[in-house]
């Protein structure tokens, strides 16, 4: 799935729909995979290479885990583009 970049609103704030990507005020980079019963996560332990394009690419693999029962996404983001490992 090709995702979809975000940035800050006029609150510094991020909203993510599934598939999306940004960077905080901070420059923290995150994501949501495109599962939509999958929450967003940080890229911080990650390299995060952005493109002249605006996208970005994330290294190693995203894995997204919320506790046992509850979704988990496992998959690479390369060049805005989603994809499950």
């Amino acid at each position: 799935m090709k995702g979809r970049r975000i940035y800050p609103n006029d609150d510094d704030q991020l909203s993510f729909a599934p598939g999306d990507y940004g960077k905080d005020v901070n420059g923290v980079w995150f994501g949501r995979p495109p599962d939509p019963d999958v929450h967003m996560g940080s890229f911080e332990n990650h390299g995060v290479t952005e493109h002249e394009d605006g996208s970005i690419s994330v290294l190693p693999s995203i894995l997204i885990h919320k506790g046992q029962g509850r979704p988990e996404w496992h998959g690479f983001l390369e060049r805005g583009i989603w994809r499950k490992a």
